[in-house]
């Protein structure tokens, strides 16, 4: 018979708890296992954000500059909200910055995905590869065919 910790059974509970134990200094009791767990989890967490927007941002892209005819100000909109984003997560966690570029090729896998979906184009229509660069992707004033 396995028993459920308090982890298992009140997660926000267990949360509490070890950090009274860490307050407290009683270093003893800490349920190690569990919080290495956690803070691993919560890392991957801030990086899948990172590549979530970052697909969300290239696909708007991708339709921005193969579907000229159909711009509107919700793309707009969203390669704007998504780039403040960006900026905003990075500025929050910067050791991220670093990486910045193997995210870009993760998220665009995705986003040609997100782009074939929504634009209806075949997904050999867009390139194998970004072609935007890293400071495409961050600088406000760029949209792919307005430059």
């Amino acid at each position: 018979m396995t028993t459920l910790s308090l982890h298992d059974l009140d997660f926000y509970a267990w949360t509490q708890q070890q950090v009274d134990l860490l307050k407290s200094g009683n270093l003893v009791d800490v349920d190690y296992k569990y919080l290495i767990e956690e803070i691993e989890s919560m890392g991957a967490s801030e990086r899948r954000e990172l590549i979530n927007r970052l697909a969300v941002l290239l696909a708007h892209l991708l339709k921005w500059h193969y579907q000229p005819s159909f711009r509107c100000r919700s793309w707009r909109l969203t390669i704007k909200e998504q780039r403040r984003q960006l900026q905003r997560h990075l500025k929050d966690n910067p050791s991220l910055h670093s990486r910045l570029e193997e995210f870009i090729a993760d998220a665009y896998v995705d986003s040609v995905l997100l782009a074939a979906k929504e634009t209806g184009l075949e997904e050999s229509t867009f390139p194998a590869q970004s072609p935007y660069t890293q400071n495409d992707l961050l600088n406000p004033e760029f949209h792919p065919g307005l430059q």
